[in-house]
């Protein structure tokens, strides 16, 4: 049996949350002709999200949202087996990654599912010729979320955007857990080298920050942190780990991963500094957090001495390697976050979307927050389908916590 629809079957085996919200949406017929476009990581779990939503109905088309992250065996997959419409191939080129988020505008959406912002850009720029059509969208990532709220700020945003990144049922457990445990495996993968015992530094100590560094040190890493807000700073510290600048940080580094959201997290005045044989990887969403067009000016053309990992060799003899050329090393070197981490985000996609369909005639063109009833539906799901139950307020307990007149 083709690989790509093992890997399907093992994910929807897993993802027991989205598969009880994929017979809500299909008993409901909330879905039903509605025109979705997506950007996403073209992999398992988010093909069986695209699965979910056509066989609820909709009329689905799937692009990639980053060049390195597709699994081909699955996009060959979903198109032969399922017979969903995927224009994703892994190591696109930049024109073929941006025609292939055409030919997701070309279907007309009504709604698109981002991750990035890059499909949601595309229609604001390029492509303000099938912006009439769209009624709403969701966006999956920190780094989306980012640019859609400066376009808020500024009113260039035409349609309202559920931010599915902060649901507290995706950020706490996707950015935190996934993140941790996805970027490890990219690394191992990529290079085969030991984690315990070295000082790694991670930059940024948002919730895949803390995920990257939660994992690290229980692998035995001396784990320093770098940060450009205070509190999360002191944050890292009472957790338990170094806090210094990345001007200095680098001097120790053996290992260091950038998951930021921002761009140029390492630059010249860093690479200048580094150790010999430090590997570099990045875990956010885009490509310039580590500078490599710097890293190219002072180091040349890298070379490719294992997959994944390329060398760059300063004139003084320093070796520096280069994890998935600094794309997102979860996905690039590894298969991204776990199943079940997935089934949690991708359920709150799906029910954003329907909350999408149901309400955007009464929705600003801003980015609005995953409404709590569905962080609690799915956050309820998954712990019946862990066999868990946990205690129920007594209705003395709701009075009180609802009042004010008891005290002391």
């Amino acid at each position: 049996m083709q690989k790509g629809v093992l890997r399907l079957r093992w994910a929807d085996r897993h993802m027991a949350v989205l598969g009880s919200v994929r017979e809500e949406l299909k008993d409901s017929g909330a879905l039903e002709g509605v025109r979705v476009g997506m950007a996403l990581h073209v992999e398992a779990k988010t093909g069986m999200l695209a699965v979910t939503l056509a066989e609820a109905g909709a009329k689905v088309r799937l692009a990639s949202c980053n060049p390195l992250s597709t699994d081909d065996s699955v996009a060959l997959a979903l198109r032969e087996e399922y017979g969903l419409e995927v224009f994703a191939r892994r190591s696109e080129t930049q024109d073929e990654y941006y025609d292939h988020l055409d030919s997701v505008i070309d279907l007309g959406p009504d709604f698109v599912i981002d991750d990035g912002a890059d499909l949601i850009s595309e229609l604001h720029t390029r492509r303000t010729d099938m912006m009439g059509n769209v009624k709403g969208g969701n966006e999956e990532t920190t780094t989306g979320i980012i640019r859609l709220r400066a376009m808020a700020d500024e009113g260039a945003l035409r349609f309202p955007v559920v931010s599915v990144n902060d649901a507290l049922m995706k950020h706490l457990f996707d950015n935190r857990y996934g993140t941790g445990q996805s970027t490890f495996d990219g690394f191992m993968n990529a290079t085969n080298l030991l984690v315990a015992g070295k000082t790694l530094v991670v930059a940024g100590y948002g919730w895949c920050g803390r995920g990257v560094a939660m994992r690290a040190k229980g692998l035995g890493a001396n784990v320093v942190v770098t940060e450009v807000d205070p509190v999360k700073g002191i944050e890292a510290i009472m957790d338990g780990f170094r806090v210094m600048p990345m001007i200095d940080a680098v001097t120790e580094a053996d290992i260091i991963i950038t998951v930021t959201g921002c761009k140029d997290v390492l630059r010249p005045e860093h690479m200048l500094r580094l150790k010999d044989g430090c590997v570099l990887g990045n875990t956010g969403h885009f490509d310039n957090e580590i500078s490599t067009r710097y890293l190219e000016d002072l180091a040349g053309e890298p070379v490719r001495v294992r997959d994944h990992v390329d060398q760059y060799t300063f004139a003084d003899g320093r070796r520096t390697y280069l994890i998935s050329e600094g794309r997102l090393m979860n996905l690039g070197a590894g298969q991204g976050h776990p199943v079940e981490i997935m089934d949690m985000s991708f359920a709150i996609q799906a029910l954003s979307l329907r909350y999408l369909v149901e309400n955007h005639e009464h929705m600003a063109s801003k980015v609005h927050p995953v409404p709590p009833e569905l962080d609690q539906k799915v956050a309820e799901l998954k712990l019946a389908t862990m066999g868990v139950s946990i205690d129920r307020l007594t209705s003395e307990q709701r009075n009180y916590l609802s009042g004010w007149r008891e005290g002391t």
